[in-house]
């Protein structure tokens, strides 16, 4: 039981990238809009809060936010908790992981555009659940030993599903509170 939940644990920790792009995406966000202001169907394709800067930006905030759990994990000598045993290792996790996750996003709004939700109105499973699930498909693609190893007994994947709303919910009031985002959903 005990090492069911520290593989539980040393999951969620290994997937903090995921969870990491999609604030950085706020972050480096604003320049050149992804869907160049296009419509399709009439209803823009992305919208105004989808910009290539956030998506590359994100991305390369969870790549390296990855890098550093990788030297912590190495470092504190924590059992499973890694990607790999080096660093190309880590990073041939981390780039489907962090790319993964903003693609979600970016799959979740193409969704809320075409059911005529607006920017910035509640999406809620939408604006949750792409993102892990786009990361876990891409894992799974690109990064299958590792997807295996962690998430494979479908535990930690259920554990991830839970934990995300309220984690994408605080992290976007604290974005909110920071004057990063305009609401805080």
């Amino acid at each position: 039981m005990v090492n069911i939940v520290l593989f539980t644990v040393y999951s969620i920790i290994l997937f903090l990238p995921a969870f990491i792009a999609n604030p950085g995406a706020v972050i480096t966000g604003g320049y050149i809009k992804i869907d160049l202001g296009k419509s399709f169907h009439g209803k823009r394709i992305l919208g105004d809060g989808k910009s290539w800067s956030g998506f590359i930006g994100g991305s390369l905030i969870g790549i390296l936010s990855g890098i550093i759990i990788f030297y912590a994990v190495m470092f504190l000598k924590i059992p499973y908790g890694n990607y790999g045993k080096t660093i190309l290792d880590a990073v041939y996790v981390l780039i489907p992981m962090s790319f993964g996750s903003l693609i979600g996003d970016l799959s979740g709004s193409f969704i809320k555009r075409r059911m005529g939700i607006k920017r910035g109105a509640r999406g809620s499973i939408l604006d949750q659940w792409p993102f892990v699930l786009m990361s876990f498909l891409l894992l799974f693609i690109f990064a299958r030993p590792f997807f295996i190893k962690f998430y494979g007994d479908f535990i930690a994947i259920i554990v991830i599903l839970v934990i995300t709303p309220p984690v994408h919910r605080g992290v976007n009031i604290l974005a909110y509170k920071f004057k990063m985002k305009d609401v805080p959903w």
